[in-house]
């Protein structure tokens, strides 16, 4: 398989912190999406943020913004937008990974390519990470029929498709998948950069 291309998803509403992109929190001297974009543009052959409402806000980051094309179905929406965006492009495959989780591993996208051998590979630390994953392009009309199904826990659906799981067994890999949520997560971040 050919290096694939990332999806940042950062089509939440963020409501624990008030509400607003919290990908565009203030950290470490720029901002959260800043951390995100650094640690998955060396693992991937480009890179889209999947967001919802004005595209401008992002226009400094360089990156193409892919828009949900089913409302109201929370991250599976994205996932589904990435796979429409790299069908177009000519990937294979897509890796996902959430926009407030600026500590994922360095080597995320060649564990869970290992793991997927071709196929759909999910990120397990102590426990899954769903929104941390390897989704084949070829399999994205069993995405779409799930969305438009009413599917909308992405861990719901990767189980019923068979994901295979790519292991962090490390001591450190479950604080690489921590997210933020709330303004403490935040200062927790911060205190980490």
């Amino acid at each position: 398989m050919k290096q694939p291309a990332g999806v940042i998803l950062a089509g939440g509403n963020a409501r624990r912190m008030g509400g607003g992109d919290k990908c565009l929190l203030p950290l470490g001297g720029g901002v959260v999406l800043d951390q995100v974009v650094a640690r998955l543009e060396p693992q991937v052959a480009k890179v889209a943020l999947n967001a919802n409402g004005d595209a401008a806000r992002f226009a400094g980051f360089g990156l193409p913004v892919l828009a949900d094309g089913v409302a109201d179905a929370g991250p599976l929406a994205g996932v589904l937008a990435g796979l429409d965006w790299a069908a177009g492009c000519g990937f294979d495959a897509i890796v996902t990974v959430a926009a407030d989780t600026p500590f994922f591993p360095c080597d995320l996208v060649p564990r869970l390519l290992l793991a997927g051998n071709g196929g759909l590979a999910v990120a397990v630390a102590e426990r899954v990470h769903p929104t941390f994953a390897l989704w084949p392009v070829a399999r994205r009309g069993e995405v779409r029929e799930a969305v438009l199904g009413g599917t909308r826990r992405v861990l719901e659906l990767c189980d019923a498709m068979g994901a295979a799981h790519a292991p962090f067994s490390e001591p450190e890999a479950e604080t690489a998948f921590f997210n933020i949520n709330t303004p403490e997560d935040l200062a927790k971040a911060a205190a980490r950069v």
